[in-house]
């Protein structure tokens, strides 16, 4: 019996023994399906305080609650480590470590490397390998086929090797890990067969491509065109402001279309792994190949510029209640990069908190999720608790990630300037509330109140 004979055995009587490496927003969750599944799991990290957390049965992602860990670890099937000698027991390992971008806008693939480096002292034929870190199509070859042909290994005989791109939404409530439709693309059609013989023990709709550049693309395309209509709609926005429209009447306007015409909104910028990072992978490499993408580079540009959009709203809005930007009292309202998570991976108020500092203003902020981050200075900026009087000694608030946690009633109703970059003040029709996305004008009301 060959190697794809006895590890597609393994796995169809579930004896396969799984490691994920990486135990962050998406190796995880994966690992608490793969045992849900009935499989043993190894989930490896070198942080040994995520080990000892998960060790302790304490989550620390959002979407994996204490109780589905505990769980997990209660059927004896799952361990947590940070020795990667357990490679050598495992049949199947799904790689799910950061690909972050240099300092250059370059893709920095050296968690993969490591990983694979980790791997190789301890691995042995008949293994299935799974990247599903997000990088630039090519990868799985260049970094880990190669590795392995190295080592003698020979893809489709006596090692297989896929790519299945994660597409986890931290928060999400309609889709998780197991509900979410995965691409898989094998070097061959026996790396593709035993990938998906594999992972459909854990997510049901497994849908094969014919390669690991395939999959690889295909994430990428659903990343950057989520960051070019994000682009288009903030650009929307800022002329509508200029037009004295509201942007946010006018998309819902549009989005009563049944057909053509997807809704996207506008706001302070984009956050998280994916929309930042993705479109940046696909321009570096397309470069190798002499393309250059004007889309790509346009929607970055528009995107990473929403802060200073923001800023220069607030500003304006500062000035209309008679106050400079500098030494005014700023609160941010919400810090992580979307709703009701603490993720503040690239969070556009990171961004913003250091811009409002350069212009001389005294900034703090307030999010139920995200409790402390450091800032450019290396100093830890812990949030500010919720006091309604306190809240009144600000000059203005400014809404960046619209948390249902927050009182949008009490908020309106306390008479301060707010700049909402989320429209998550739409039911509240005051003139002291500013929509980005809409005119802020000075009234005469407003001008008579601001000269007494």
């Amino acid at each position: 019996m060959g190697y794809f004979e006895q590890l597609s055995q393994k796995i169809e009587m579930k004896k396969a023994n799984i490691g994920v490496v990486g135990m962050g927003y998406v190796g995880l969750p994966l690992a608490v399906e793969m045992v849900k599944a009935g499989f043993n799991v190894c989930g490896i990290d070198l942080d040994q305080k995520k080990i000892e957390s998960l060790r302790e049965g304490h989550s620390y992602i959002n979407d994996i609650a204490d109780d589905d860990l505990q769980q997990a670890l209660a059927t004896d099937r799952f361990f947590p480590t940070s020795d990667y000698e357990v490679v050598k027991d495992l049949d199947a390992v799904s790689i799910c470590v950061p690909t972050p971008l240099s300092e250059n806008q370059d893709p920095d693939t050296s968690y993969i490397t490591g990983v694979i480096n980790s791997m190789k002292p301890f691995m042995k034929k008949g293994m299935l390998v799974t990247l599903e870190s997000t990088t630039y199509p090519g990868t799985t070859e260049e970094l880990i086929l190669k590795e392995f042909n190295r080592m003698g290994y020979v893809e489709g005989e006596d090692i297989f090797l896929c790519y299945s791109p994660e597409r986890v939404d931290p928060g999400n409530q309609s889709f998780n890990t197991h509900n979410m439709p995965k691409v898989m693309g094998g070097m061959t059609e026996k790396c593709n067969t035993v990938g998906g013989l594999l992972y459909r023990n854990y997510i049901p709709n497994v849908v094969p491509v014919t390669s690991p550049k395939v999959a690889e693309m295909s994430k990428l395309l659903e990343n950057t065109f989520r960051s070019v209509n994000i682009a288009f709609v903030n650009e929307i926005a800022m002329m509508c402001e200029r037009m004295d429209i509201d942007v946010w009447e006018v998309i819902d306007a549009a989005a009563t279309k049944p057909f053509g015409f997807m809704k996207f909104q506008p706001g302070p910028g984009i956050g998280g792994h994916c929309i930042p990072l993705d479109p940046m992978y696909l321009s570096w490499k397309a470069k190798g190949f002499r393309f250059y993408s004007k889309f790509i580079d346009l929607a970055q540009s528009i995107n990473s510029n929403m802060p200073d959009v923001v800023v220069g709203k607030t500003s304006q809005v500062l000035n209309i209640h008679g106050k400079s930007i500098n030494d005014s009292k700023i609160l941010i309202l919400g810090m992580a990069y979307k709703p009701n998570i603490s993720d503040l991976r690239e969070s556009p108020g990171l961004y913003l908190y250091e811009l409002y500092k350069e212009n001389g203003a005294n900034v703090e902020y307030h999010d139920p999720h995200a409790h402390s981050f450091l800032d450019d200075d290396g100093e830890v900026v812990h949030s500010v608790p919720y006091d309604k009087e306190q809240l009144k000694e600000y000059d203005c608030l400014v809404m960046v990630t619209n948390h249902s946690d927050f009182d949008y009633h009490e908020l309106a109703e306390l008479g301060v300037p707010i700049v909402d970059t989320r429209n998550a003040f739409q039911a509240f029709d005051q003139p002291h509330i500013h929509k980005l996305g809409t005119a802020s004008k000075v009234n005469k009301k407003q001008h008579e109140s601001i000269a007494l």
